[in-house]
């Protein structure tokens, strides 16, 4: 009994010590963990980086523009015919005056005939008519009345050399032809459309602007274009007109400018961005657009700066800094407030930053930051 009752404390006692023996273990282990993990210092963080510039912007204000060709027409004959004749290509220059289209005029053409002999015996009758009344033997009611055959024979034959001109359709102006509608054969009803003539050099661009903008406008003024169908390529023009009235449901006034259009790449109806610019200049202080952290809260950048470690050994680190922007430009933006130039900052890899972090620069896979950026395709 003894035995059994010193067997029965033996064995709860070994497995106190068992346990406590393990819980001594890992608490060693847990706290050698503890003391790594605070002495553990994480790598630094890739990013690009990019100086905070000072430069001068001149002022501008941008715009959606469509082209409007200097002068067009839609070309359509006056009388009624059949098309005889078309001597014009789809699509080519055309000089003004040329003769587009020949409508048929045979009819015409032999009252014409019948017409000047009717006049050349009237201007006959006419001259005997005279010379009768320098002789006075006839009346002058005679006289009156073979001036008035002889003008309506004239008329007549005007009346007839106008209608047959009129079956020649002509180029109002020098441009260019868009494709044809008729063809030859075809019976020509009167103000039925032919083709659309377009003057295209030079070229206008109109476009809405704010009326708080009228303070500034003027006759003249700079104005820059590009179109998104030839990236790269830029206009330069300028203001030739402002219309009188603002449109009273949107408060814009519509404006008017003309750009050299020599070599016919612009065409009528296409979209263009427009800059109205200034011609004063104002200094900016300037970074990547990619810099900003952009939130509700404010927007913010990170400002990389040389701080010393525990070890007193430099490194880099970053600070988060709110910022106040102001007018865009292509790929940087204006800081009005935060940031003073040649100061640095992290221009992408900001998203996974927090304050005091350390950082390593790597400019190997920078992108260029470009006032006019062009995609490139490839």
């Amino acid at each position: 009994m003894k035995t059994k009752t010193k067997l029965w404390i033996a064995i709860p006692l070994g497995l106190v010590l068992a346990a406590g023996t393990l819980g001594g273990v890992k608490a060693a282990q847990i706290n050698a963990m503890i003391k790594a993990s605070a002495a553990f210092t994480p790598p630094p963080e890739s990013v690009t980086a990019a100086t905070v510039q000072k430069a001068e912007w001149v002022d501008a204000r941008q715009a959606i523009g469509t082209l409007v060709a200097a002068r067009g027409v839609t070309l359509g004959s006056e009388l009624p015919g059949l098309i005889r004749g078309i001597t014009f290509e789809s699509g080519s220059a055309v000089k003004k005056g040329a003769v587009l289209v020949k409508l048929d005029t045979s009819a015409e053409e032999a009252q014409l005939k019948s017409a000047q002999a009717d006049a050349t015996l009237a201007r006959v009758n006419l001259e005997r008519a005279r010379s009768l009344r320098k002789a006075e033997s006839n009346a002058a009611a005679d006289l009156d009345a073979a001036e008035a055959r002889a003008k309506q024979a004239d008329a007549a034959v005007a009346n007839l050399e106008a209608i047959i001109a009129k079956k020649s359709i002509r180029a109002p102006f020098d441009g260019r032809i868009s494709i044809r509608e008729v063809e030859l054969g075809q019976v020509l009803a009167a103000g039925a459309p032919i083709a659309s003539l377009q003057s295209v050099t030079p070229i206008h661009a109109d476009f809405w602007l704010p009326q708080q903008a009228l303070a500034d406008l003027r006759d003249g003024q700079k104005v820059q274009l590009r179109t998104d169908t030839f990236p790269g390529a830029q206009w330069a023009g300028e203001i030739t007109a402002i219309n009188p009235e603002v449109d009273s449901a949107t408060r814009n006034v519509k404006v008017r400018a003309t750009f050299p259009n020599g070599d016919g790449r612009l065409r009528p109806g296409m979209f263009a961005n427009v800059e109205v610019l200034s011609t004063e200049k104002h200094p900016v202080v300037l970074l990547p657009v990619t810099a900003v952290l952009f939130a509700p809260y404010g927007d913010t950048v990170f400002v990389i700066e040389n701080k010393k470690d525990a070890e007193g050994k430099e490194r880099l680190t970053v600070r988060q800094q709110f910022v106040r922007l102001g007018e865009r430009r292509g790929d940087f933006t204006a800081v009005t407030e935060g940031l003073e130039p040649g100061e640095r900052v992290v221009s992408s890899g900001a998203f996974k930053l927090r304050n005091g972090m350390a950082v390593a620069v790597n400019e190997k896979l920078a992108p260029k930051a470009q006032l006019a950026p062009t995609p490139q395709e490839k």
